[in-house]
């Protein structure tokens, strides 16, 4: 058995989950600029995600369900995913996102589990408030770590595809780094580059 971890944001999905949500609050902008600045690993992590997940306070709880899911996915996923399984990897998503875009992205691509974080809901709206397995810069390689141990598969026998700054901790308990279409500070880490935005350039690393 070996194991394929990948990031959702930008890397299975084409865009981020919480830009998304954000233009049902009027706030896109201002949310996509924190993002950037996340995703290039000039802001923490937690901080930039509570800050970002607080102006989606007021949403209809049901209308943000219904965008995540039908979100778009990069060119590639579904085929990308079908190639690993069919190479005996286990393929599993870790997204600094949310579960009500992990979950759909699930069914549909046919990855084997996703880790995310969870926005609250109260009285059919968003409160602003978010939690989960997936809240700071270093969850991701913590989680890899864990689940390496439960199923027994080595770093040799790891791939870690992502795209920004938080998931560059993945990268220590991977033996191959994948930066995809990535920000400057993962490519620094990365020993596989991939700068064509189809999916199935990754089918010849593994």
């Amino acid at each position: 058995m070996k194991l394929c971890v990948f990031d959702f944001d930008s890397t299975l999905m084409d865009g981020e989950t919480i830009d998304i949500l954000a233009s049902l609050a009027g706030c896109e902008a201002e949310v996509s600029k924190i993002t950037e600045a996340a995703m290039a690993g000039e802001l923490d992590f937690f901080e930039s995600l509570t800050r970002r997940v607080a102006f989606l306070k007021g949403v209809d709880a049901a209308k943000a369900k219904a965008r995540c899911a039908d979100l778009p996915f990069i060119n590639g996923a579904a085929d990308i995913i079908k190639a690993l399984k069919a190479n005996n990897y286990k393929v599993i998503v870790f997204s600094g996102g949310f579960s009500m875009g992990t979950a759909p992205a699930r069914a549909k691509l046919g990855f084997d589990m996703d880790f995310s974080n969870k926005l609250h809901e109260k009285d059919g709206v968003l409160t602003g408030l978010v939690g989960g397995e997936m809240m700071y810069s270093d969850s991701k390689g913590v989680m890899l770590s864990k689940l390496q141990n439960i199923l027994g598969i080595s770093i040799e026998n790891t791939i870690a595809v992502g795209d920004g700054a938080n998931d560059a901790s993945m990268f220590e308990f991977a033996a191959k780094k994948i930066a995809f279409c990535a920000k400057p500070k993962l490519k620094e880490l990365a020993n596989i580059v991939v700068d064509t935005k189809n999916l199935r350039e990754i089918e010849k690393y593994i």
